[in-house]
């Protein structure tokens, strides 16, 4: 078994790792009682997609991950859940290796994340994998996981060692963790304005106890908020801003939230309500597990692998990022998304995303009867 491990991150190489702001949410402090997962990625490789894929080894399990379009193989998965309820995201870290593991060798924190979703049931499982893994390991990162029992961690993993972070053992309910590790080097890394007007922006939900997925995809997602001058722009009449620290950026691919399940529930139900492409320019469209789960516009298709989705979204962005010469990729046209008039992109997609969330969780309902229904 080792071997096979061994040869599966050997055979995948190099993936860029990604630079994202994430948390995971206890099921106490959320308005279903469910816990979340939330990544806000943020990666080089701007074309994403989302794909259902079928276990094909005895005792795996089936999937729904988001992949990189140029990732022909569906080899590294940057978040997703399983059939079991099992959901993994991660985030990259760079303050936790100090080895000489080649460059070549890193960078296999998707492969790691793909290995969990055919695999593992349980945060403890992921737990396991971790330990019997062939080192070096070829990751630095910080992993969130939540499974079907409600629990939750995220696992802050080097080359040869982790930290656990339990999500029961957080007063608040909410763990947060952007580009650097706790466990790490001190103020080293990145993200650290990020993580604070992330947790700013969730005070008053945990406060309420309300906290719901549409609060990280329109809100979190779609907010420019920097802590460290504690200034909103968002609503702020301003045309221009520079693109630095807020939550997304430029570089923002994706903004999804994995819904679990309460504890006996069927993990069929787990939802993963996807934004797809640069956040404030996306509709929110929910996915569920199976072929039929994954609406045709989030997967790849063609020779480029691209998201139909993914593509009409990234052509907004060229509106928010339009000034190509000199330095003008740094400065995003924040009246194109939010403006007095209300005629913004993301003003308009917030109120269109919201009754799409409604519409979701009916859907929820009209599944979760199926599904009793099959079991009487």
């Amino acid at each position: 078994m080792k071997r096979i491990l061994f040869v599966l991150l050997a055979l995948m190489g190099c993936i860029a790792a990604d630079a994202c702001t994430s948390a995971i949410v206890s099921g106490k402090f959320t308005r279903s009682g469910r816990p979340l997962l939330w990544k806000n990625r943020d990666t080089s490789d701007q074309n994403n997609r989302v794909e259902f894929v079928r276990a094909t080894r005895a005792g795996n399990y089936d999937f729904v991950a988001l992949f990189d379009a140029r990732d022909a193989r569906d080899t590294a998965a940057w978040t997703g859940f399983n059939a079991r309820g099992f959901a993994i995201m991660n985030t990259a870290s760079y303050n936790l290796n100090k080895d000489n593991v080649p460059a070549k060798d890193m960078d296999r924190e998707g492969v790691v994340m793909r290995l969990a979703l055919e695999t593992c049931v349980t945060v403890d499982d992921f737990e396991a994998l971790l330990k019997r893994l062939p080192k070096p390991l070829g990751v630095e990162a910080n992993f969130g996981v939540i499974d079907a029992q409600g629990h939750g961690a995220y696992f802050e993993a080097g080359n040869y060692t982790y930290v656990k972070y339990d999500l029961a053992d957080e007063p608040s309910g909410v763990l947060t963790r952007t580009n650097y590790s706790y466990s790490g080097r001190s103020n080293e890394g990145q993200g650290y304005i990020r993580e604070q007007n992330a947790r700013a922006l969730l005070a008053p939900h945990i406060a309420q106890m309300d906290i719901t997925p549409a609060v990280f995809t329109e809100e979190l997602s779609r907010t420019f908020y920097n802590s460290l001058v504690d200034k909103d722009y968002t609503h702020s009449g301003q045309r221009w801003i520079v693109d630095q620290d807020y939550i997304p950026r430029r570089s923002s691919t994706a903004s999804i939230v994995i819904e679990g399940v309460l504890p006996g529930e069927d993990p069929l139900l787990t939802t993963m309500w996807t934004v797809l492409g640069y956040p404030p320019c996306g509709e929110m469209i929910p996915v569920w597990m199976g072929e039929d789960g994954v609406p045709a516009s989030l997967r790849g298709q063609g020779k480029n692998r691209h998201s139909s989705q993914c593509d009409k979204v990234l052509a907004r962005k060229a509106r928010v990022f339009s000034v190509k010469r000199g330095n003008g990729n740094r400065y995003l046209h924040l009246s194109e998304l939010f403006n007095a008039g209300g005629t913004g992109i993301a003003q308009e997609l917030i109120s269109k995303n919201l009754h799409a969330y409604e519409e979701g969780y009916r859907e929820i309902a009209r599944r979760r009867a199926e599904l009793s229904k099959k079991k009487k």
